[in-house]
């Protein structure tokens, strides 16, 4: 009992300084491949030998992708703009889904959104103009002072978070709160461009450098990453030969229904296990998968301890990072954990012999 206590001491301790969340496997990594070669035939090696062109979820993986090399100079990544010119909106914190609500495009709303100049997205009241933007880390803060969209991100980004992303946050209680007694005109994180991932991903992290990018240069469709300009991004020629970044996937969805426990013995025979999410860079990885499964729920590498009475992930990591929906979390035996794969893709305890899909990590 006194060793189970230590256990349980040691393992909360260590998850409110954080540091058990930093023993984790990477869900995919990056390549540097310092060959030529032009977009085209960048992407058709690393469809060959990995998963495909780097796509790139936030300023965590820029930090990964360039620390994968020790070059200082161009390199292809898989974004294009080979759509004809067909824009599509997106929120500027990873993650964060865009569903078109035509209810909260507005012009002469009061606290309503309007597209302006055009392909930016700001919350406006029109009889009196106080500029400036709405930042966010856990909370809201309304930052007044006058930026450009892209300024004001790049602000947000560097103090907080991001801007303000999603109807939660942006039509949410919090937002109405600092509204309340002021009349402004704010810049929110709704952009749209027509960019696209090689996977076909929906990933709306950008990281241009606008003082090199122009997005009207129709002969400059492929983008490429800025190494000796802190990896920022411009665009060329895709017929121009530079060295490439891959990725590789480490996440495999499987389509079939299984038990927690078929599930577990089908990824430790075929893979490595079933996976496990210690951050919310993981979990929005993994959320982006869930999207195609064909089960209401995915099952993790989660379950409940009847002997211990806490939950465990199956490669005995420590439980620091969670995503319960509210009232999912039963701690009792027979008990596992699935992804919803849909909706906020959160985790509910299921029971074990239920059958869903899965993911494994190999």
């Amino acid at each position: 009992l006194k060793k189970l206590s230590f256990f349980l001491f040691f393992i909360s301790y260590f998850c409110i300084l954080g540091q058990c969340c930093f023993f984790t496997c990477r869900l995919y990594e990056y390549h540097f491949i310092a060959e030529n070669k032009s977009w085209s035939e960048a992407q058709r090696y690393c469809r060959e030998k990995y998963t495909d062109l780097a796509k790139v979820f936030d300023m965590t993986d820029m930090s990964r992708l360039r620390n994968s090399t020790q070059n200082q100079g161009e390199a292809w990544i898989g974004l294009n703009n080979n759509t004809g010119g067909n824009r599509t909106w997106h929120w500027s914190l990873p993650g964060v889904e865009y569903i078109q609500n035509d209810s909260s495009w507005n012009l002469n709303g009061r606290q309503k959104w309007e597209p302006y100049p055009g392909n930016c997205g700001r919350k406006r009241d029109k009889r009196q103009i106080i500029e400036g933007c709405l930042c966010v880390f856990f909370s809201m803060y309304l930052i007044k002072e006058k930026k450009n969209w892209t300024q004001a991100q790049n602000y947000c980004r560097s103090n907080y978070t991001d801007l303000a992303s999603g109807l939660d946050q942006v039509d949410g209680e919090e937002m109405e709160a600092l509204f309340v007694g002021s009349v402004m005109s704010v810049w929110i994180g709704l952009f749209r461009d027509s960019w696209r991932w090689s996977d076909g991903s929906n990933f709306s992290f950008r990281y241009w450098d606008m003082q090199l990018f122009n997005d009207k240069q129709s002969n400059k469709t492929c983008a490429m990453t800025l190494l000796n300009r802190s990896g920022k991004w411009s665009s060329d020629e895709c017929d121009k030969g530079k060295p490439f970044f891959c990725y590789d996937e480490k996440l495999i969805l499987m389509k079939e229904n299984k038990t927690w426990e078929e599930a577990l013995d089908y990824c430790r025979a075929f893979h490595m296990s079933l996976v496990s999410i210690t951050n919310p860079y993981q979990q929005r990885w993994v959320e982006e998968r869930a999207k195609n499964a064909s089960s209401p729920f995915v099952w993790l590498g989660l379950r409940y301890s009847c002997t211990l009475d806490l939950w465990f992930w199956i490669n005995d990591k420590v439980v620091c990072y969670e995503k319960w929906s509210r009232g999912g979390k039963t701690e009792e035996c027979g008990r596992a954990v699935g992804m919803q794969s849909g909706g906020q893709h959160e985790w509910v305890s299921q029971r074990d012999n239920e059958t869903y899909n899965f993911f494994c990590f190999k």
